[in-house]
């Protein structure tokens, strides 16, 4: 033997004989191996975040808690993954995470061969971490992949209609060929009682439960939403009830909404403006009941915040812009849009001179474009009813305002530098909306 030495978690279901195999050879040094044996995967997760440094992970396939998210904090935690499994695989777990697969029954060169291609030896008593490289896992780069729009904003200030808007507009851009997804991504989900869709199953939290265990293609991702031809884009319905945030896994979470973007030209969230997480709250519950909001606000191209115009509304609308600009999201990424705006031109620059004086005091150097005007509509509530299409008074400006949004970020992203100024003049935004 040489000098070499790991320090390797094991977790198998009961009677496997690889586990016992590989517990003999660590104790008779016929395996450079300390072997640590665990009863579960949650006593490995336990492990792992207790900060010792460990070579490897080998999990049987069998074993209860085995899936993308446990696969994914091995590696986080410099820990190999690899799977055992009897036989043919279930899963293709090498796309899930593991660094490799070793099919039963597992000999020790094998095992051996396994854990130094892949794993990291740890000298004897090493404190810190020491393991492999972190994984790339589904990177937005290893394909083509569509745009996020995510629309959020405080209740009653119209964000599902505004999202839907904003679905439609992209569903009529040929650019999309058609392929726009429209998400429910809220607690309290609705989209799918917008829509009268009459089921809400499968939805968001099956097909997050599909890339716990899987890689689904984009046929199967696109069969998982219910089409909606009159308005031009698919709908994933949300959560059932609001209590289910605790199915959704955030590893899984990632993987679904990269499948979505891979799936369709252009995916448009519609989910809450909370965004607090463990560093705000020192809590991980919170952060995992947050999950959808702060990736979906993270990763998206445009976020649009929707606020009403009164006092309360405004107030709100600042708030949420603060706090998205505080969680990382470009300023200019970020659309703010007031709806049942006045009608009034000068009432309309004083909600817009309130949102930027606001704004600046609570977040000092954030600056967005100016507030898109939305005035009330009377016939929402009926087109709701039966399903009709959204005006294209409503529809035009709305998706008009997230084209400019889009190609301003693009343009500041590839130079590198903010456009001086142009004047505007007061009360002119907004302007040609639905009467």
């Amino acid at each position: 033997m040489t000098s070499e030495h790991y320090v390797v978690l094991g977790a198998a279901r009961p009677r496997a004989a690889w586990f016992a195999d590989v517990g003999r050879w660590a104790t008779s040094a016929a395996l450079p191996v300390e072997f640590v044996r665990c009863v579960s995967a949650d006593e490995v997760r336990a492990r792992l975040a207790a900060g010792r440094s460990w070579s490897a992970a080998v999990i049987d396939e069998g074993c209860s808690g085995l899936d993308r998210d446990l696969l994914d904090e091995a590696r986080r935690a410099g820990c190999a993954p690899i799977v055992v499994t009897s036989g043919t695989a279930r899963r293709r777990w090498t796309d899930l995470g593991a660094v490799a697969v070793l099919a039963e029954p597992v000999d020790r060169d094998a095992i051996l061969a396994v854990l130094r291609e892949h794993a990291s030896p740890v000298e004897r008593g090493a404190g810190d971490v020491v393991g492999v490289a972190e994984a790339e896992g589904d990177s937005a780069a290893t394909g083509g992949i569509g745009r996020l729009i995510t629309v959020v904003g405080a209740g009653g200030s119209g964000t599902s209609t505004v999202a839907m808007a904003v679905a439609q507009a992209a569903g009529a851009d040929p650019a999309n060929g058609g392929r726009v997804a429209l998400v429910d991504a809220s607690l309290d989900a609705s989209l799918a009682l917008l829509h009268d869709n009459g089921d809400v199953v499968p939805g968001l939290q099956e097909l997050v439960e599909l890339h716990r265990t899987g890689r689904p293609d984009a046929e199967r991702v696109r069969s998982s939403l219910w089409a909606h031809p009159d308005r031009g884009y698919d709908i994933l319905p949300g959560l059932r009830r609001h209590r289910d945030w605790t199915v959704l896994r955030p590893r899984a979470l990632e993987a679904t909404v990269t499948s979505l973007r891979r799936a369709y030209a252009t995916v448009v969230a519609d989910t809450d403006p909370d965004l607090e997480g463990e560093a705000e709250t020192g809590s991980l519950d919170v952060e995992d009941r947050n999950a959808c909001a702060r990736l979906l606000t993270s990763a998206a191209d445009v976020v649009v915040v929707t606020g009403t115009s009164d006092v309360v509304g405004i107030h709100r609308l600042v708030r949420n812009l603060a706090a998205l600009a505080a969680h990382g999201i470009d300023p200019g990424r970020l659309l703010p849009v007031i709806t049942r705006a006045p009608r009034a031109p000068h009432r309309r620059a004083e909600s817009s001179r309130a949102v930027a004086l606001l704004l600046g005091e609570l977040s000092p150097g954030t600056a967005t474009v100016a507030p898109l005007m939305v005035p009330s509509r009377r016939d929402l509530d009926a087109l709701h009813l039966d399903g009709s299409p959204l005006p294209r008074a409503l529809v035009g400006p709305i998706g008009a305002a997230v084209t400019a949004v889009l190609d301003r970020s693009g343009e500041l992203g590839a130079a590198g530098f903010v456009p001086d100024p142009v004047p505007v003049r007061p009360g002119s935004l907004g302007l040609g909306g639905p009467g």
